[in-house]
């Protein structure tokens, strides 16, 4: 077994095997002499006897380990399973996104089962091949014990796995995410939760996997978003960070939402006022407030974990989902398989009790979640409940999983479903469910994973990521460059959102300065250093008369760069180019949403395909696979709005100012390039 394990780390797919969910080539990178964990037929098998909460339990534990043991080489192996089996992949590429599984997924045709005893723990040193197996069911201690053990116990060298803070990472560490980034370019990416603020009209969205709250009213305007990029830190909603935001309870007499920050293990305050987000949970070190502790701390290393002597480490929170109020002063947080809750304090953040089993958990938990699904007992009379994907129940309560994914909310009951990429609102006069239409979409600007890099090659960021460039090269002369972009909607389409400035990311460098939007077309060529202007601006300080700088400053509107007609969206970008070479990159994002067309099956398919937008790299395996994903559990997917990324690069060559009659004259010259390009 070891044998044949070892063999297909050379390839991605084999006469009998494949690999799926390759994250920066997650394979290339295993240590072959180190010490590997495997997860053996646990990421399917969630059928009969076995229930949902069951198989969410080992793959908790095995991310867990990964992120207490970084240098553990971690990867889950299906038995048995077809290699070309479209099924088979499907089911596995949804589960990888639900459960946010960022490592490896081997499938073989060979069974071991004769071998394993069923699903199991496998642990294994590559250097000598001493294999452990361990029960589903062992404790997380006996794992962690295991680990560190067989670290001690390899022969003539140093321990190859250290063991980490406990769950917590460094914003230096590249954040790794799964790897079907298709699914990325929807607007919503698994809406795992939601909750409303019923005062304010307001409804607040986990974006799970898109690592950001987006907060809309009960129109579908889009009023806010928290949260920038995934990570681990505090600040301004548009510069915070998340890792999987889940449950959420929206607190009126505070103005403050809290909300379950899943992957960091972490309970999170939003204060709806000031914009901020803070930590509640795990309650930090507080350090000095200088200079040096602002920088260690927006690299991650500042971030302490006050953690008490007698704190046992398997009493911390992990993997949070569920979260609701009780009492005056507490929240009771519950994780995604219902094994386990914790009760905090909001004052201070410590965790005051740990409830373990489902049957101590519902003493609790038990009436909040009947009363909460009575909600869908209309629901289920007009729409059909197998549609509610992954929804598994409890005790005897159908479709527990979603307590913290529906909510009351004037006269309709908004609930999301996460599987099929969206949240839907049930009327409850008409008896109708409708999906949300959301406008305003601006406010959510350019995703995290659609900015350009300023270098070709780069040796960090986000995983996962993949560049299709538009390259163009001009040769031009020293002045001011109009760069006019003309953009072909892709055909089948149509724009769900207008163009907005916050959409579009500009960047200039070499012998080019970007000129602001806020300059417009009659800005001086002369404006060209930052120096310059502040010259310039002492200059019409000094000159203008101070009731007509009210009147000019209240008459100023910074002009919309962009614009669009039925096929066809067109932006510029202004620069100053001196002698020399310049480059200039650009990044945008349109919001696309697919014409009506016929319903039968294979247009339904090129719908799906014009979605996902694959990249000519990805695995057709795998693109079949997710298209049959998107059928299975997206319907009407003409209401789907879905992102099309843009990426452009411009490289300027400036040669010299044209001669002029006297040596003390300098000539510029103002230029328009125009742009054609298509997105198809």
């Amino acid at each position: 077994m070891l044998a044949f394990i070892k063999s297909t780390f050379d390839e991605l797919r084999g006469p009998d095997h494949c690999w799926l969910n390759n994250i920066d080539g997650g394979i290339k990178s295993f240590d072959q002499d180190g010490i590997f964990l495997v997860l053996v037929n646990a990421t399917l098998d969630c059928s009969s006897p076995r229930s949902h909460h069951e198989c969410i339990f080992p793959i908790e534990r095995v991310k867990l380990l990964q992120q207490r043991y970084p240098k553990l080489n971690v990867f889950a192996l299906q038995c048995g399973s077809s290699v070309d089996s479209i099924t088979t992949h499907t089911e596995l590429i949804q589960t990888i996104m639900e459960e946010y599984i960022t490592y490896p997924v081997l499938v073989s045709e060979k069974n071991f089962a004769m071998m394993t005893n069923g699903a199991c723990y496998l642990l294994f040193d590559g250097s000598t091949n001493r294999l452990f197996h361990i029960k589903l069911d062992e404790e997380f201690g006996t794992l962690a014990k295991a680990i560190e053990e067989l670290n001690v116990l390899q022969k003539g060298s140093a321990p190859t796995i250290q063991n980490s803070k406990f769950g917590r990472m460094r914003q230096l560490e590249v954040i790794k995410e799964p790897d079907f980034c298709s699914f990325r370019n929807l607007l919503l990416y698994y809406p795992g939760c939601l909750s409303v603020d019923e005062d304010g009209n307001r409804i607040f969205i986990s974006d799970s996997n898109h690592h950001r709250i987006i907060i809309a009213d009960a129109d579908g305007k889009i009023l806010d978003c928290i949260g920038s990029s995934p990570g681990f830190e505090d600040g301004e909603f548009g510069s915070a960070k998340l890792l999987r935001p889940a449950g959420s309870f929206y607190c009126t007499a505070e103005n403050c939402l809290y909300f379950v920050d899943s992957e960091n293990h972490a309970i999170r305050r939003a204060d709806m006022e000031k914009r901020m987000l803070e930590t509640v949970y795990p309650v930090c070190v507080q350090k000095n407030s200088g200079i040096w502790s602002w920088i260690l701390d927006k690299l991650g290393l500042a971030r302490e974990i006050a953690q008490k002597p007698e704190e046992c480490e398997l009493d911390l929170i992990t993997f949070p989902w569920h979260l609701m109020k009780i009492g005056e002063d507490d929240l009771l947080i519950t994780n995604r398989s219902f094994e386990t809750s914790w009760i905090i304090s909001v004052a201070t953040g410590e965790i005051k009790n740990v409830l373990r089993g489902i049957p101590n958990i519902m003493e609790i938990w038990g009436h909040t979640i009947t009363e909460k699904m009575s909600l869908l007992k209309e629901i289920y009379e007009n729409w059909p409940p197998e549609r509610l994907q992954h929804s598994f129940s409890l005790e005897g309560i159908p479709n527990a999983g979603l307590v913290s994914s529906i909510a009351n909310l004037q006269n309709y009951t908004i609930f999301s479903d996460a599987a099929g990429q969206r949240v839907l609102k049930f009327h409850r006069e008409s008896q109708c469910v409708s999906c949300f239409q959301f406008s305003n979409l601006g406010v959510l600007g350019l995703p995290y994973w659609l900015v350009c890099p300023i270098e070709r090659v780069c040796n960090g960021g986000y995983s996962g990521r993949s560049w299709s460039e538009h390259l163009h090269y001009f040769n031009v002369l020293p002045g001011r460059c109009d760069i006019q972009v003309y953009v072909d909607i892709p055909l089948g389409t149509e724009l769900a959102a207008p163009l907005e400035e916050s959409c579009i990311w500009r960047q200039a460098r070499g012998s080019a300065v970007e000129l602001s939007g806020s300059e417009g077309e009659g800005a001086s060529t002369e404006k060209v250093g930052v120096a310059q202007q502040w010259f310039d601006e002492l200059d019409n300080l000094a000159f203008s008369k101070p009731g007509l700088e009210e009147d000019i400053q209240d008459e100023e509107v910074p002009p919309d760069r962009s614009f669009q007609d039925k096929d066809k969206v067109h932006f510029d970008c202004a620069v100053n180019i001196s002698p020399g070479t310049s480059e200039v990159v650009v990044s945008a994002v349109l919001y696309l949403k697919v014409k009506k067309t016929q319903d039968d099956v294979e247009e339904q398919k090129n719908v799906a395909k014009r979605i996902l937008d694959y990249q000519k790299h990805e695995d057709r395996k795998s693109e079949d696979a997710c298209t049959e994903l998107v059928l299975k559990t997206c319907r009407d997917m003409q209401d789907m709005i879905f992102m099309k990324p843009l990426q452009l690069r411009i490289r300027l060559e400036c040669g010299d100012h044209p001669a002029s009659e006297t040596n003390k004259e300098t000539i510029t010259t103002d230029s328009i390039i125009k742009i054609n390009m298509s997105l198809d």
